[in-house]
């Protein structure tokens, strides 16, 4: 589907130059004079190379159709991911490079994950916007620190670094934020 270069949006997966990127970052310049231009991060998702380019608003540009299968995570044996498609039981094999680290120790097993498909191959990995983890360690709290915006380091069960309120003690399941590593709330 061909659309116009300032209708270009964060997330976005773009076919440009014959490849497939995902778009980081967009900043929309009107100069006075000239025509209006959308200024694009972008990140090619094969390599994780990243470019700058700028698309007039008279340019289009072809954003690529991608499908969504609904799949619950098995298990990571070596570099591939093991997933099942929830509808037709079939098993996926995808290479781990494809994610991100950080939200790699996020996946664990029995998982719902959505699994980003361009022509049959998967090209991206969609975990949940939130998940309830358990905090596995976290500092005392100090005595007299104010309790407004004073946030403590603590560790999650899966090994990742996050800022958790004063309050919260190890143990204590909490929601977090996948895409921003941040603390949301206690779960109930």
């Amino acid at each position: 589907m061909k659309i116009d270069g300032v209708s270009i949006r964060v997330g976005h997966i773009l076919e440009y130059e014959g490849k497939l990127w995902v778009v980081l970052k967009t900043m929309h310049t009107q100069p006075g004079k000239g025509g209006a231009f959308m200024q694009v991060e972008m990140k090619q998702i094969r390599t994780g190379t990243k470019t700058n380019v700028r698309f007039r608003s008279d340019e289009t540009v072809e954003r690529a159709q991608l499908e969504q299968r609904s799949s619950q995570f098995l298990y990571l044996d070596g570099e591939t991911l093991h997933f099942m498609d929830n509808e037709t039981f079939d098993q996926i094999e995808v290479n781990k490079n494809i994610i991100d680290e950080v939200k790699l120790k996020f996946l664990n097993e029995g998982a719902k994950v959505h699994l980003e498909t361009y022509n049959n191959e998967v090209i991206m990995i969609k975990l949940p916007d939130t998940m309830v983890m358990e905090v596995a360690e976290c500092d005392a709290v100090v005595k007299n620190q104010t309790a407004s915006s004073s946030y403590k380091p603590a560790i999650l069960s899966n090994g990742v670094k996050i800022s958790v309120p004063p309050f919260i003690e190890s143990g204590e399941k909490i929601l977090v934020n996948i895409e921003n590593l941040e603390y949301l709330e206690r779960a109930k």
